[in-house]
């Protein structure tokens, strides 16, 4: 039998949580009911109230009712979710976390569910999640299910729906994997970064390092996928990095629609993980269909991978500007980082023949790197493509070279 945590504002959705409570508890399972609300009374009475979340956070609860100021309400219990959410784990309380709202009650409880551990079930349904969900999702497993109808009561809709909901939450507790063999962590964790024009070298690198006894995670470079792969590594699970694919930070500085945010490339050399990285793909900026393409850009080199997406090729001073990032971000390295240059193309596209080739841009990206990195890090220039078998031997190489022995 699991805990299941039920957050909200009990004040204004109290009877449609404890609606979903007693579905979660006619399947088995214990329920755990948490108030964030500030505007009344709580229309339920539940397990743990506001004011234990407000002294818990330190807030100042009487002071927010008193306000009425819905914003400073929702930001203040935005705050206090993570904690309460936390403390309710780190006891062992709680096996999983479903939440319904509105735009308020959306932005508190995915604060709460953010500040939860990859793999812990974690429901959230919303009157917004048929839109854009990344800033309430962020890098963690959050699953965002449509309401379809306001959260505003019950109906044949509504019922529906939380039903529905209450037996996803049960379901994603009940299949926790615990003794199944393949899932057993006893590997270290390797995590590596990986798009369309790197697959055939991160593939190949992946299972040499699976040979060797390591587990690697592959991260597909889409700015979420980068702030993912950051966020694992600050966590502390990952043993080694394999950064082949920085071309989140083309997007970063051209305006690309995949870029990953300033602190790419931050979170190995902040912590001190292994690394090796890779200038992979900074030879493209993505956008969607052509007609996307900023005006500024005109006359550039475009390749139009799909209907959906557009590729510009980097020019010689962005490359220049874009290889003085790379290097003051890999300055940061406390911890062992070696830097690899394949020299005969950068993505499948820059090699010879082929429509992003430009010697110039990857001469002027290669020098900032080299010119821009402290004296102390090592740089080695491999006469390949980055796709070539011999420099995805060269990077398992240079990264087993930084780690301690398996043995």
């Amino acid at each position: 039998m699991s805990t299941i945590a039920i957050l909200g504002t009990m004040d204004t959705k109290g009877h449609e949580h404890a609606f979903v409570a007693d579905q979660i508890r006619a399947r088995g399972h214990q329920t755990l009911i948490v108030d964030l609300g500030t505007d009344g009374p709580p229309q339920i009475i539940p397990d743990v109230s506001r004011e234990e979340v407000a002294r818990l956070a330190g807030l100042d609860l009487a002071g927010i009712v008193a306000r009425h100021d819905r914003g400073e309400a929702v930001t203040a219990m935005s705050q206090a979710a993570p904690l309460i959410l936390a403390s309710l784990l780190a006891e062992g309380k709680i096996d999983g976390v479903i939440s319904l709202g509105g735009g308020g009650g959306t932005a508190i409880a995915t604060a709460g569910m953010r500040a939860l551990p990859l793999g812990f079930p974690k429901l959230m349904v919303s009157t917004l999640a048929s839109g854009n969900t990344a800033h309430y999702v962020g890098v963690k497993d959050i699953v965002m299910m449509p309401s379809i109808v306001d959260v505003a009561g019950l109906n044949r809709i509504s019922r529906a729906v939380l039903t529905r909901a209450a037996g996803a939450i049960c379901g994603m507790v009940e299949s926790v994997a615990k003794d199944e063999p393949d899932l057993v962590v006893d590997k270290p964790i390797i995590v590596a970064s990986m798009f369309g024009n790197t697959t055939e070298c991160v593939q190949k690198a992946k299972s040499l390092l699976e040979d060797l006894g390591y587990e690697v995670l592959v991260f597909h470079a889409t700015g979420t996928g980068g702030k993912t792969m950051e966020s694992l590594i600050e966590s502390g699970l990952v043993a080694g990095v394999l950064d082949v694919t920085t071309t989140e930070w083309a997007d970063q500085f051209c305006g690309g629609v995949l870029g990953a945010g300033p602190t790419r490339l931050e979170a190995a050399a902040r912590s001190g993980v292994p690394a090796i990285v890779v200038p992979g793909c900074l030879d493209m900026v993505n956008f969607h269909g052509p007609e996307t393409v900023p005006a500024k850009y005109s006359g550039r080199t475009l390749y139009h991978h799909n209907p959906q997406v557009t590729l510009m090729r980097t020019n010689a001073e962005e490359s220049d500007a874009i290889g003085k990032i790379f290097a003051e971000k890999i300055n940061m390295s406390i911890g062992p980082v070696t830097v690899l240059l394949p020299m005969q193309a950068i993505s499948v596209i820059s090699a010879p023949d082929q429509p992003f080739f430009d010697p110039v841009a990857d001469a002027a990206l290669f020098g900032a790197i080299k010119a821009g990195l402290r004296k102390d890090l090592q740089v080695l220039e491999i006469d390949a493509k980055i796709n070539d078998e011999s420099f995805a031997r060269a990077c398992v190489q240079a990264l087993v070279a930084l780690m301690p022995s398996l043995a």
